[in-house]
């Protein structure tokens, strides 16, 4: 079962990946957790990516889509695989097809969690952190017992400068053109599915298990 899982900040692709990969026992992949694996392991690629990122420029497409390939070629990947956070742009999903054919695989499954702009701004806009231990808080869905307090130690609540109603709304902008391509193209090769992301978190991931076991949702 190979799937890509796509969704804007906010819509809890996280927390849904975490019980996708629980329930059918297969990896998942991040981009970043592929990146600091091939470092590590001292690759070839892993230090190609490891000098651009160092100097603050992006992997290009190239040295990624050696460090998937090389990510999807391993045993622990035979059974399928959760993509999450790549591919980011078609021309990555096209180079993802061409890598995947080689190894007889392919995307079988293009989740997308869907989430209207206004909850994501609540969701995102509603994390408060403590600034004497750093506990996350979040005004609606797990407020402090005491407004603007931390339940552990009573440090002042504050938030991130990048939490802000107008931060947020740019970046989910651009999320938003930069994915809506990626969404096309998976769209008219008959593999994307849109899941409601509203609902609650219970039910979001009973949609994608009935959808995952071949069901209509």
């Amino acid at each position: 079962m190979n799937i890509v899982l796509m969704g804007l900040p906010g819509a809890g692709k996280g927390t849904q990946a975490d019980k996708i990969v629980e329930k059918y026992a297969i990896p998942h992949i991040s981009t970043g957790d592929m990146f600091r694996a091939a470092i590590k392991d001292g690759t070839e690629l892993g230090l190609k990516a490891k000098s651009f990122m160092d100097q603050g420029a992006l992997v290009p497409d190239e040295v990624t889509i050696g460090i998937v390939r090389d990510r999807l070629s391993k045993p622990d990947c035979e059974k399928g695989f959760l993509l999450d956070g790549f591919p980011r742009t078609v021309p990555q999903a096209e180079a993802l097809d061409a890598l995947l054919t080689d190894l007889g695989k392919s995307i079988e499954h293009v989740l997308n969690i869907q989430v209207e702009q206004d909850e994501l701004i609540k969701r995102l806009t509603g994390r408060r952190i403590c600034k004497v231990c750093g506990t996350a808080y979040h005004l609606v869905f797990n407020p402090p017992a005491k407004d603007g307090l931390c339940d552990k130690d009573g440090g002042e609540l504050y938030q991130r400068a990048d939490d802000n109603p107008e931060t947020v709304t740019n970046r989910l902008e651009v999320n938003m053109k930069q994915t809506q391509p990626l969404l096309d193209f998976y769209d008219n090769k008959g593999v994307l599915t849109n899941i409601d992301g509203q609902q609650d978190i219970t039910k979001v991931f009973a949609d994608l298990d009935a959808l995952l076991q071949g069901n209509r949702i």
